[in-house]
Order: structure tokens, then C-alpha cells, then sequence
């Protein structure tokens, strides 16, 4: 029997304790930075198998090491475990048991299918040649605990030739495969203003320096960088998320907080929108004799692609899954990804695997990650370390 029919086997067996393990995941969701029980039941789940469980770089991550019987490279596979700050409302009998917190971005699956591709590898061990490195990631929401991660040296002693990771989405129809070479998800930037004026009687505004004026200047300015800084044949986004000032209707409050995202997928266009972003804020709060305080912190990278790890890639989901499960992605998304930092260090890929696009979207309130889509996830994973470790 050839080691994909083994692999085979082997995943069919294993996938309702998989399932029931991303069950149990998705009923206790925690945030960024906080996954101490997720992470404790991943030591738990791989303490009887040959793979070696590192102490943790930061706090909650799991880095597994599976070493085959004999040598050859090294295979990184990865996938992040954090929740949001976000209230479920699915009915569901493993429903989220933490009230505001849920796994809206999909990570309970990403998280069981790395468990899954673990204990699967693990039995094939000895029929390995080289090194797989499992890597479980805390905090990718917001906090982009990877670039941590990543400068703890979870890439070394050894470091990967290349790292994989997958990311659920209802973009693409069930089980198929999306990604491309290059850029495919944005540098993300989130900005803070905080805009100080004098308050006073709606009634009177000329005693006041009114924020909220300001600030309204302000968003409509933000709105032209794309339009009309940013080069058309760039793709860039500004969004103003949040604008929060006064709680009465008769009074001109004394501050006004306004936060928003950026994303951009080269470096130039980066730094174009942030001075921009400073010019205008600057420029706007003179004008009306408000002061301000702008914070501006570029969290994520561009996630660019290796040609060759998206060639594996490729090769697998057609091997693995059929060769109509492989979708071309025609432009990167403008999301943002911890991945990057990843991808900066080594070569390879990340890809989406569709969940059916019948789904509610991502940090929907509404989505649960598709069970009928773990088996393929776990294959793809296994498949692409098979493949980099050249086994046929």
C-alpha cells in the first residue's frame, strides 16, 4: 500500500475525534493571547505520540517536532487558535460557553486539522524521511502574535525549508483549494486620533474648539487618500471604523476618538498613506484650533507567496483532493495575516480551503466552520508535507 492510502486510512479513522475535538474548541473560545486551555488540550491530545512538545516561545503557542526515521528536510505546518470578542448567535449544541467571545474567523477547524495532520504524520513516522514541525500559533487576531513567534526563533533548530498554513473561507465552493505566487493578503496598519478641543452649550458654539467638527473634516479627508493620492493601478484601503464623541444632544463635547484600518500590498503605497494620513490630521486640526494625538502602527506585513510552495500546493490538491479541487485566486484579498512574518523568514504558501459559500462570512456572528470540510483540510496538510519532504 502506497503512503497515500495509508494516509487515507489513517484519516478516516481518526476524523470523529478530530470533529469532536474541534467541538470542544469552539465551546471554549479564548482571545488573542489568552489560549491556555486550548493549548493544554493540544499537549494533551499529542502527549502519547512521538512527536516532541516544546516549551512554549511565548505563552500559550505549541510547537510540536516529529522527526521521521530518516533524514531529510524540514516541513513547517501551521495554524492559529484564537477567538474574538465577538457574541455567537448560532444555535448550536457546542455552541461558545464564554459570553462575547466565539471562533468567528474559523481557527477552532485550523486548529483541528493541524491536531488531525499531526496524529495522522505521526503514524506514518516511520516511513518519513525529514522533519515536521507543527506550529501552533496564539494571538493572529489584531495582536499578530506570529511576528513574535517568529522573532522567539520558532523557524530555527531547524528551520523549515518550507511552511504551509490554511485558512477556511466561503468564498470558494466546498473542499476546494484557493491561492496564487505573491502578494496574497494586505500590510495592515490600524490608526488612533484622539482630537482635543473645548467643550461647551451647543448654543454657543463660537466659545467652544469643537472636536467633533474636526473630526468629521478629518474622515472626509482620510476617504480621498485612495481616491486621490494613492495611484488607481494600486490597490489600497482607508476605512474609518469607529467615531465616538458627546452623549447629549445640546452640548459640544471636549474630545473626539476616531479609529480606523489601513491595508496596502506594497511598501511605497504604505508610506504614502501614512504621511498623508499625518499631513491631513495635522493640517485639518490647525485649521480649527483642535489638538491632537495620532497613533499609527503598522501590525501585519504582506503575506506573499513562494512559486514553488504554491506549485506543491497545486500538485497536492489535485493528488490529494481532485484534480478539479484547485481554484486560481485572481487578486489578493486585503485582509490581513500574521502568516507573512512567516513567509519572511522562510518560503511557502498559505491557501483557503472552502467551507461553501452558503456560509455566513468571516467574523460573521453567524459562522461556524464546516466539519464537512476537516477531512480534506487534514489531507491537503499532510499532502503538502509529504511532498516537500519528497515522498511520492
Amino acid at each position: 500500500m502506497d503512503i497515500q492510502s495509508k494516509l487515507t486510512e489513517i484519516v478516516d479513522k481518526i476524523l470523529p475525534e478530530i470533529i469532536e475535538l474541534r467541538h470542544t474548541i469552539h465551546r471554549n473560545p479564548e482571545l488573542s493571547g489568552e489560549e491556555f486551555r486550548t493549548a493544554a488540550l493540544i499537549r494533551n491530545t499529542l502527549q502519547f505520540t512521538d512527536i516532541e512538545l516544546q516549551e512554549p516561545y511565548l505563552k500559550t503557542d505549541v510547537v510540536g517536532i516529529l522527526k521521521g526515521a530518516g533524514p531529510g528536510k524540514c516541513v513547517g505546518l501551521r495554524a492559529d487558535m484564537d477567538a474574538l470578542p465577538l457574541q455567537e448567535l448560532n444555535d448550536l449544541p457546542y455552541k461558545s460557553e464564554i459570553n462575547g467571545q466565539m471562533h468567528a474567523c474559523g481557527h477552532d477547524g485550523h486548529t483541528a486539522m493541524l491536531l488531525g495532520a499531526a496524529l495522522a504524520l505521526n503514524e506514518l513516522r516511520d516511513e518519513l524521511k525529514g522533519t515536521v514541525k507543527f506550529i501552533f500559533q496564539p494571538g493572529e487576531e489584531v495582536t499578530a502574535l506570529g511576528k513574535e513567534l517568529v522573532e522567539a526563533g520558532v523557524l530555527e533548530n531547524p528551520k523549515p525549508d518550507a511552511v504551509f498554513a490554511v485558512h477556511g473561507t466561503n468564498l470558494i465552493p466546498l473542499n476546494k483549494i484557493l491561492s496564487k505566487p505573491g502578494p496574497i493578503m494586505a500590510a495592515c496598519g490600524f490608526l488612533r486620533i484622539e482630537l482635543k478641543g473645548v467643550g461647551g452649550h451647543g448654543s454657543r458654539p463660537q466659545d467652544c474648539k469643537d472636536p467633533i467638527l474636526a473630526g468629521c473634516r478629518i474622515v472626509e479627508g482620510l476617504q480621498s487618500i485612495v481616491s486621490r493620492i494613492v495611484s488607481p493601478q494600486d490597490s489600497a484601503v482607508v476605512s474609518i471604523c469607529h467615531f465616538e464623541g458627546g452623549n447629549n444632544c445640546n452640548v459640544i463635547p471636549e474630545s473626539v476618538v476616531i479609529e480606523g484600518t489601513v491595508r496596502f500590498l506594497r511598501d511605497e503605497v504604505g508610506i504614502c498613506i501614512k504621511d498623508a494620513i499625518q499631513r491631513m490630521v495635522k493640517a485639518i486640526c490647525e485649521a480649527n484650533d483642535v489638538k491632537y494625538d495620532l497613533t499609527y502602527d503598522e501590525t501585519y506585513i504582506v503575506t506573499s507567496n513562494a512559486a514553488d510552495c504554491v506549485d506543491t500546493a497545486m500538485g497536492v490538491a489535485a493528488e490529494y483532493l481532485g484534480q478539479d479541487s484547485w481554484i486560481d485566486m485572481p487578486y489578493a484579498s486585503m485582509g490581513g495575516e500574521d502568516f507573512g512574518f512567516y513567509l519572511k523568514k522562510c518560503p511557502g504558501a498559505m491557501c483557503f480551503l472552502g467551507q461553501g459559500t452558503e456560509l455566513p462570512g468571516l467574523h460573521n456572528p453567524k459562522f461556524n466552520f464546516n466539519d464537512e470540510s476537516i477531512r480534506a483540510g487534514i489531507m491537503f496538510l499532510c499532502g503538502t508535507a509529504l511532498k516537500t519532504l519528497d515522498h511520492e
